[in-house]
C-alpha cells in the first residue's frame, strides 16, 4: 500500500514538473521578442510569397479570379494560395491554378482544366526599420499540366515605405520553360513594380502594378490599377483593372483577390 502511495506521489510530481515546463515553454513562446518587419503595400495581381519580413505561425488564405474578355473567347483563370511562415522571415506557399475557357465561336467546345501547380519560398534576408527597407529572394516551381512541362523562377524583391503613407515595390528575375515532348527551353524576364497609397490607420490602398515581360528581344507591359479594402483585421478584398500597352495581347482584363488572414 505504501508503495502504490509512493509511485501515486512521483507520478504527480513527474505531472506537475512536466505541466510547469510545458507551461514554461508556451510562456517563453509568447513572450519571445518579434522579430523586426516593415509594413509594405502587397501588389495583388502578382503577390509575394509572403510577407516580407514574415513572422512564424503566420498563415494566409487567399482566392482569386482572372477575367479576360477577347474576341474569339472568353478567358476566366481562377486561383487558390495557401502561404505560411514555418520560421522567422521565411514564407511558403503552394498555389493551383484553373483555367476555364468560354468560346464565342461555333462548333469549338468550352474548356475546364488545372492549368498549373506552383510551389514557392521567400526568404527576406534584410528587414530594416531604420531605413523602412526590407529585401528578399525566393524560388517558384512551376509545373504546366496544360502545356507538358516546367518552370524555373528564381526572384529578388525589394520594397521601401515612404513617408506619409506611400510604398514602392520591385519584384525581378527570370523564368525558365521546359517543354517535356520537344525538350525545348525557354527563357523569359519579369519586371513588376508597383506604387500604392495606404489610407492612414486602416488596411486600404489604392494604387498600381505595371507587369512586364521580356521575351524574344521583345517587351510587353500591362498597367493593374487597383485597389484594396480591408474588412477587419483578418479578411480583404481586393480588385484590379488590365490595360496593355504594346505587345500582341490587346485584351482588356479584370482581377479580384479575397485575402483571409488565418
Amino acid at each position: 500500500m505504501k508503495n502504490n502511495t509512493y509511485c501515486l506521489r512521483f507520478l504527480g510530481a513527474v505531472l506537475t514538473a512536466g505541466l510547469l515546463f510545458l507551461a514554461g515553454s508556451i510562456t517563453a513562446q509568447e513572450n519571445r521578442p518579434l522579430p523586426d518587419k516593415v509594413h509594405h503595400a502587397e501588389p495583388l495581381y502578382n503577390d509575394l510569397v509572403r510577407d516580407l519580413g514574415a513572422r512564424k505561425g503566420e498563415k494566409e488564405f487567399n482566392v482569386g479570379a482572372d477575367i479576360k474578355k477577347m474576341n474569339a473567347a472568353d478567358e476566366y483563370g481562377y486561383l487558390m494560395e495557401y502561404e505560411f511562415a514555418p520560421i522567422d522571415r521565411l514564407g511558403l506557399e503552394v498555389e493551383t491554378d484553373f483555367a476555364y475557357t468560354k468560346s464565342k465561336l461555333s462548333g469549338v467546345g468550352s474548356s475546364n482544366e488545372l492549368e498549373r501547380l506552383r510551389l514557392s519560398s521567400q526568404y527576406s534576408f534584410y528587414v530594416s526599420k531604420q531605413h523602412a527597407t526590407t529585401m528578399a529572394v525566393g524560388y517558384t516551381q512551376i509545373f504546366n499540366f496544360v502545356e507538358g512541362g516546367t518552370a524555373f523562377n528564381p526572384f529578388f524583391v525589394a520594397a521601401k515605405s515612404w513617408q506619409h503613407n506611400w510604398h514602392t515595390l520591385i519584384y525581378t528575375g527570370p523564368e525558365i520553360a521546359y517543354r517535356y515532348k520537344t525538350s525545348k527551353v525557354e527563357m523569359n524576364w519579369q519586371i513588376n513594380t508597383s506604387f500604392h497609397y495606404t489610407l492612414p490607420e486602416t488596411d486600404h490602398f489604392i494604387g498600381v502594378e505595371v507587369n512586364q515581360v521580356v521575351a524574344d528581344g521583345k517587351l510587353e507591359t500591362t498597367l493593374r490599377p487597383q485597389v484594396k479594402l480591408g474588412v477587419n483585421d483578418k479578411l480583404a478584398i481586393g480588385m484590379a483593372a488590365g490595360f496593355p500597352v504594346g505587345g500582341k495581347d490587346r485584351a482588356l482584363s479584370s482581377f479580384f483577390r479575397l485575402i483571409y488572414q488565418l
